[in-house]
């Protein structure tokens, strides 16, 4: 599959993880849904974690003491500026932080499919990771919308009913 995005994949933890090609296609497809596919759309690293490694990350990033499904790591400073690394051919996204126990726990909770949720964390990582956000009514409208969009194009149900 050729796709105009790179996934950097790091596994540590012993849960098992989407592929790096199943990945590339999620990130693609919210990428496209955004108008902002194309030739070098862009490089991203996702790192799936244990529910400790993912609880310090969240500790010392959001201030909040336990283990959260998705955390992300803009590579610009500023929401929505695309960051090129010196000798990359495509602008650096920055970074997600995935912990599969959580994803797959609230999956189970939620009566959700494991990859359907896996879906969501990584479309709703890539939003964030573009610079939307959900702290009022508004932002969290805008961005869900997004979600059950890129979600349905890619044949998941819509994760918010």
């Amino acid at each position: 599959m050729n796709v105009p995005v790179s996934i950097d994949r790091q596994r540590a933890c012993q849960a098992r993880c989407p592929s790096r090609e199943t990945l590339a296609r999620w990130v693609a497809r919210t990428l496209d849904e955004l108008g902002a596919q194309g030739p070098g759309a862009g490089e991203v690293t996702v790192r799936y974690v244990e529910p400790g490694e993912s609880r310090e990350l969240n500790a010392q990033f959001r201030h909040k003491d336990r283990p959260t499904n998705v955390l992300s790591f803009p590579a610009a400073d500023e929401p929505g500026e695309l960051m090129k690394l010196p000798g990359a051919d495509r602008p650096y996204l920055g970074d997600l932080v995935i912990c599969p126990a959580i994803v797959e726990r609230e999956a189970a909770e939620q009566g959700k499919s494991r990859r359907s949720h896996h879906a969501h964390m990584a479309v709703h990582g890539i939003l964030h990771l573009l610079g939307y956000d959900h702290l009022t009514d508004e932002e969290a409208e805008q961005m869900e919308s997004i979600e059950i969009r890129v979600l349905a194009s890619l044949g998941y149900p819509d994760p918010y009913t």
